[in-house]
């Protein structure tokens, strides 16, 4: 029987999608493939370190489980999440890089009482923390706050170590929102971008930050815009590819860091 290997300390790198992690983990050497539940890991070495890519599938729950299941099994030091997002920010072009100096989920939230007939008004929901009590958040009022998960910094200063190698577009930092939900509305765009100064959107950064906070495992996001609605953006795959380079030379850059 081969022999485990020891990947405790190792930086572990979240995909959603085959996109996001497969071609991920073609770029590291003596890569081996675990599988377990939706879940996909690839162990691998990156400059001599430990590398574990995690294809953790699309959606919160997933990569909830997903980052619970990777700190259990490869005790990482640290956890990125990166893959494509859609634009809040105007400002943003379709290949630039948004690290997540905060990630918030902009799924969690609680309708205004309105009778039958009185229809529905998403511009007056409020935020809900689900971690502000241990009884019913509803009715807590000290749960009407969105939930931030602040980046490591350590992680976050390594991404700004590399970015001026990246070249497709601009790497700045910002706010992303996570939620199981795909916004093309513009103007419920706009609200979540000025509420709460959402930069990106997608669907998984929040609730692997929440497991990582949880644990205590340093954790960064970073996101490329694939596409931005808000000034015309066409969608363009090709920049899946480019975010897993930057992040790349953003993990050696840690590690180098680190060691």
């Amino acid at each position: 029987m081969q022999e485990k290997r020891d990947t405790s300390g190792c930086i572990m790198i979240q995909g959603p999608m085959p996109i996001e992690a497969e071609r991920l983990a073609a770029r590291l050497e003596n890569v081996e493939r675990e599988e377990t539940g939706n879940f996909i890991y690839y162990i691998g070495t990156l400059a001599g370190h430990t590398v574990v890519v995690a294809k953790t599938s699309k959606g919160m729950e997933n990569a909830a489980a997903a980052t619970a299941v990777g700190i259990e099994r490869y005790r990482p030091a640290a956890v990125i999440n990166q893959g494509t997002a859609g634009g809040h920010d105007p400002a943003l072009q379709v290949g630039d890089i948004v690290l997540g100096a905060r990630v918030t989920n902009i799924g969690n939230l609680k309708t205004a009482d309105r009778p039958a007939g009185a229809g529905s008004d998403p511009f007056a929901w409020k935020p809900m923390d689900v971690m502000a009590s241990e009884g019913s958040a509803g009715e807590d009022k000290n749960a009407e706050r969105i939930r931030c998960y602040e980046a490591d910094s350590a992680l976050l200063a390594a991404g700004r170590s590399v970015k001026d190698r990246y070249t497709r577009g601009r790497v700045v930092e910002g706010v992303i929102g996570s939620a199981n939900v795909w916004n093309n509305e513009l103007d419920r765009i706009a609200w979540f971008h000025q509420r709460y100064g959402t930069s990106v959107e997608e669907m998984e950064g929040a609730a692997a930050a929440q497991i990582c906070a949880a644990y205590g495992v340093p954790f960064l996001c970073v996101r490329v815009l694939s596409n931005n609605k808000t000034n015309g953006g066409a969608y363009d795959p090709t920049t899946a590819a480019d975010c897993q380079r930057f992040v790349l030379e953003l993990a050696a850059a840690y590690l180098r860091r680190e060691a």
